[in-house]
Parts: structure tokens; C-alpha cells; sequence
């Protein structure tokens, strides 16, 4: 609990854009402000983790650098993708998105139950 409390950027700083949706940049600082937070779990049971979500922050950084103005928004990224045709291609920003959240998903549910008290890390997993 007091690991979460050190976290400089945080998800509910972030600034919805009415029309444009998510900030690409906070999203992302956001993101990896939670990996140290990983390695205080667990470093070796969260390892894999660390892994994948690592993966694919740098996965949608490599194409917000490409265009940083153009690409400002989760949105605008996805939108290009589906536009381009390469949303459902291996390694793609949307592809990676998609599991990013699914991981912060992940965490979330294991957070939650430790919160509720659940010792057992096998068993919060």
C-alpha cells in the first residue's frame, strides 16, 4: 500500500481531452511509473509480468516518437492503425494497447485482493 503512495504519476492526474481522448505521453509516464511498483511485489513471480508490460509501453512509445503531434492521443494512434490496416498486425500499437490494458487489468484484480487482505500471493494471483 505504501509502495502506491510513491507514485509520482498517476492514472486519475490524467487529463481526458474532450474529443481527442487519452494523452499519449501521461498514459505512457503513467505506465511506467507502475514498473518499479512490480519489482516490490515480487520480482520474480512478477517477472513475466514486467516483462510483457515493459513490451508494450515501448511498442506504443515507438510510434507515439514517430509523430509525436499526429499521434498525441491513444485515439489518434488506434485510428491511424484501423485506417492503415495494421491494427490487427503482430507487434502494432493497437495489438499492444490491448494487452497493456489487459495487464493493468491484471493488476488491478490482484491489487484488490490483497487490499481485501489475501496474504497468499498464489492465491491473489
Amino acid at each position: 500500500q505504501t509502495v502506491l503512495l510513491l507514485l509520482d504519476t498517476r492514472f486519475s492526474d490524467i487529463e481526458l481531452r474532450e474529443e481527442e481522448g487519452i494523452p499519449t505521453e501521461e498514459f505512457l509516464e503513467s505506465c511506467y511509473a507502475i514498473v518499479p511498483v512490480l519489482d516490490k511485489l515480487g520480482p520474480t513471480v512478477f517477472a513475466p509480468v514486467k516483462m510483457d508490460f515493459v513490451g508494450n509501453i515501448k511498442k506504443i512509445n515507438q510510434k507515439f516518437i514517430t509523430n509525436k503531434e499526429e499521434f498525441d492521443t491513444l485515439q489518434k494512434i488506434v485510428l491511424h492503425e484501423v485506417n492503415a490496416g495494421v491494427a490487427q498486425v503482430r507487434n502494432s500499437a493497437t495489438e499492444a494497447l490491448l494487452w497493456l490494458k489487459r495487464g493493468l487489468k491484471f493488476l488491478k484484480g490482484f491489487l484488490t485482493e490483497v487490499k481485501n487482505g489475501e496474504k497468499n500471493i498464489q492465491t491473489a494471483l
